[in-house]
């Protein structure tokens, strides 16, 4: 279940996103409720699989932002990593971030459930 002690316990610090929701805790879970559902990974997944590294960095960077502003730090820190090299256009084997970015994704989703 999705709470904020649970958010905790995979790592999450939610103080900032809190403070950006004016500590409406109700608020900010409602928020975070929908990352699990957002676009941007598949999008990230099928450019990063086409090789099409401007469509996977304009992915990233929207998903960088979404998850600074919630302080979902464990599943920001990988997705800030890779957008940094995509930004750059560093050809490399992305697939280690990726599984990064989605392990720590079904964390957060196996606290939806």
């Amino acid at each position: 279940m999705l709470t904020i002690d649970a958010l905790r316990e995979i790592g999450v610090e939610p103080e900032d996103g809190l403070k950006r929701c004016l500590n409406d805790e109700s608020f900010y879970l409602t928020l975070v409720k929908m990352i699990p559902g957002d676009q941007g990974f598949p999008k990230l997944q099928e450019a990063l699989a086409a090789k099409d590294l401007d469509a996977a960095f304009e992915a990233a960077h929207a998903l960088k932002g979404v998850l600074a502003n919630l302080s979902l730090t464990p599943l920001q820190k990988p997705v800030e990593e890779i957008t940094e090299f995509l930004r750059a256009r560093t050809e490399m084997d992305y697939t280690p971030l990726l599984e990064t970015i989605m392990e720590q994704k079904a964390k957060l989703d196996a606290l939806m459930e």
